[in-house]
């Protein structure tokens, strides 16, 4: 699994000390729920009926053993002892209080995790099929390229206000587990008859109040040109996707 490297401790610690900041002016009033709102979801936070809850992220639900301990110490310390998992590999926190939402994330960042992009009009968690690198039916590990979609995704300059949430899976069995075709993108990982690697790719899926099985737009995409063929499909949805009605977006 990918580690943090300078950059990504910087860019995480940063995140944690703004949002701090930020908490702690919508605690004293100086800043009213309307403004406050976008930059506590941009950190993964929401408010429910009676309380607030926090996603964190979990990249393709890959976790390693200092991470699993990490969720159960927050579970234990700042909530009810537990937490949801959700199908798209996060997990969530429904009880946290607000005034303890930036050391939780201060905590978080202490193992390599985050809650930006679990919430917002943005590119959410990239997830992956729950036995990749272990699957024996898979052509290849699909996680490194998970991990390029993720790394590519974060905080992308463009594509941070989109017209509604986006969502993109990753498998590379034949047995579709990652369930590709219920995304806005689904790239089935393949070899071809020279063993080389490339995506079949699929557009439109989505299990919201209109349900879509996605179509497939392309067969055997080459890995090299993942990025720039994914960043032409969502600078088609930026441009022409509907942002005024979110269930037609």
């Amino acid at each position: 699994m990918y580690r943090y490297d300078e950059f990504d401790h910087a860019f995480v610690n940063g995140r944690v000390a703004q949002f701090r900041d930020q908490v702690e002016r919508r605690l004293v009033g100086e800043l009213a729920e309307e403004a406050f709102r976008p930059l506590r979801l941009m950190n993964g936070v929401y408010l429910q009926l009676h309380a607030y809850m926090l996603r964190v992220a979990i990249p393709y639900g890959t976790l390693n053993a200092k991470q699993m301990r990490m969720l159960a110490h927050i579970a234990r310390k700042y909530d009810r002892g537990y937490g949801h998992f959700t199908t798209r590999q996060n997990i969530q926190y429904n009880w946290p209080k607000l005034s303890d939402t930036p050391d939780i994330l201060a905590e978080l960042a202490t193992v390599e995790m985050h809650a930006i992009q679990t919430s917002g009009n943005c590119i959410r968690n990239v997830t992956a099929d729950h036995f990749a690198g272990a699957a024996a039916d898979e052509a290849a590990d699909p996680r490194p390229y998970a991990e390029i979609l993720r790394q590519w995704s974060s905080v992308h300059p463009e594509f941070s206000f989109l017209p509604r949430k986006f969502k993109i899976a990753v498998t590379g069995a034949k047995d579709d587990r990652a369930a590709i075709q219920v995304h806005d993108i689904g790239l089935h990982l393949k070899r071809n008859e020279k063993g080389e690697i490339g995506f079949d790719v699929y557009v439109g899926g989505g299990q919201g109040r209109t349900p879509m099985v996605a179509k497939k737009i392309r067969d055997f995409l080459p890995e090299e040109d993942l990025l720039s063929y994914i960043t032409a499909i969502m600078r088609v949805y930026n441009l022409h996707g509907r942002r005024d009605n979110k269930y037609k977006a």
